[in-house]
């Protein structure tokens, strides 16, 4: 393993041993996988991840959660997540990630009280900091301990990491909740957050890999990874998506050319006020 590396992940554990006993927000994906593992190998039984029930999430990615924690030995709870019951969060402005983070750290805080477990962390990293993510300031809110991003981990060392500890999640791809699927100023339902998980399922199926579809009321608009876009451009495949997704309940089908990009709903945040959004 590289030294840096190396020097990182000890920390890593070092700050985990300093906080004994842990709850660990985790989601299944790639960082806190990583962080959910670290913490068992530190800490055993005294760490306990937490995922969020929640039709925000993808019923694959709660099944993959649920496995991963129990080929690696992590003590898991899921929780019911009430965030639908809030017009805050419903009504989806730009501080809806603000919103979905704080129920869950409310209903972490609950377990806490409830085990005597003082500590919640999450698996934000360095490279989180770029991008705007009101969910930053729930934790904040919370005192949620980061000690992936306070070890200085990246998403490429986090990657690498897991690849040495043989984790599967090393190259998942980057995951998002349903709800960052549809634009700011729409409202989030299960309804409609159902129709873009069976969209992304068909994508799936269909045999791509990195890929988003944005929800714009009756048309989808799909990301795919450029490298992938080839593929996704032929007559053959437009066909088979357009009735794939009429299927599915939308009228209009469109491929964003620009391809996938993390957070591209973002975009309308410019200038001034994404400024303000961010205080």
């Amino acid at each position: 393993m590289d030294p840096v590396l190396e020097r990182k992940q000890e920390r890593l554990f070092e700050l985990l041993a300093d906080m004994g006993d842990v709850l660990v927000a985790y989601s299944g994906g790639t960082d806190s996988a990583y962080l959910a593992w670290a913490a068992t190998r530190v800490l055993g039984t005294r760490a306990l991840a937490v995922t969020a029930d929640s039709a925000s999430i993808p019923e694959s990615h709660k099944r993959d959660a649920i496995a991963f924690a129990a080929d690696f030995g992590i003590r898991h709870r899921m929780v019911k997540t009430g965030e639908f019951e809030n017009p805050e969060y419903t009504r989806n402005d730009s501080n809806r990630c603000f919103h979905c983070k704080d129920e869950l750290f409310n209903r972490m805080d609950e377990i806490g009280a409830e085990l005597g477990v003082g500590t919640i962390a999450y698996g934000v990293n360095v490279d989180d900091t770029s991008d705007f993510r009101p969910g930053h300031r729930a934790a904040d809110k919370h005192s949620v301990r980061a000690p992936l991003l306070e070890a200085g981990l990246a998403k490429s060392d986090i990657r690498e990491l897991s690849r040495t500890a043989g984790l599967p999640t090393w190259d998942r791809p980057a995951a998002a909740c349903l709800s960052s699927r549809i634009p700011y100023g729409t409202q989030v339902t299960p309804e409609n957050l159902r129709q873009v998980e069976l969209a992304e399922e068909a994508l799936a199926r269909l045999g791509f890999r990195i890929y988003r579809v944005r929800h714009h009321g009756t048309l989808a608009r799909i990301e795919i990874g450029r490298d992938e876009l080839p593929r996704a451009l032929s007559l053959d495949m437009a066909e088979a998506l357009v009735e794939t997704f009429r299927e599915i309940g939308y009228q209009y089908v469109t491929l964003d050319l620009a391809g996938y990009r993390q957070g591209s709903l973002n975009e309308v945040l410019e200038g001034e006020a994404f400024r303000i959004l961010q205080q």
